[in-house]
């Protein structure tokens, strides 16, 4: 299933009016993750995805828990930052 499906049945939208701007906050997301150091894969895992969706849900129509939401993601993206496989930091010995 493509990151944009998976973002739309996470925010439970049906239609496709949405996919314009569903597809900018993907975007945004990934542009996000890339400044903070994640080296997204070109096949997305779940991880990577989830953390696209936390996003996209932050900042997709007006949600109450959006502090919750904005803790959430900058959690994930600390762990993928962190984490063996994600980064691509080059030769750390120089």
């Amino acid at each position: 299933m493509a990151t944009l499906d998976n973002v739309r049945a996470a925010l439970r939208v049906r239609t496709l009016a949405y996919d314009n701007e569903l597809t900018n906050l993907i975007n945004a997301a990934k542009t996000d993750l890339g400044i903070a150091g994640v080296d997204l894969p070109s096949t997305l895992d779940e991880i990577c995805e989830t953390a696209i969706i936390t996003y996209c849900k932050m900042h997709f129509g007006l949600p109450e828990d959006t502090e919750w939401l904005k803790k959430s993601y900058d959690e994930q993206k600390a762990q993928l930052v962190t984490a063996t496989g994600y980064t691509d930091w080059g030769d750390s010995n120089v």
